[in-house]
């Protein structure tokens, strides 16, 4: 991907990302900030375990609706 697109879209840029850190380290401080990303770690992590869960019954309700449609 183009980076000037990435930068046309609004994603932040190195200076950006260097200003977020720094208010993250003012605000929460360096001993709260691993617990902080260790949450939003599991919190990702349940996120993407739901949505394979999702998928495997959509694919098994797909599955058991082609093998109903054969036998009819």
């Amino acid at each position: 991907m183009n980076v000037l697109y990435l930068q046309q879209a609004g994603w932040p840029g190195t200076p950006e990302i260097i200003l977020i850190v720094i208010v993250l380290l003012l605000l929460f401080g360096g001993k709260k900030i691993p617990e902080l990303m260790r949450g939003l770690g599991k919190g990702i992590k349940e996120f993407k375990d739901g949505v394979n869960d999702l998928d495997k019954e959509n694919s098994a309700s797909k599955k058991e609706s082609e093998e109903e449609k054969k036998k009819d």
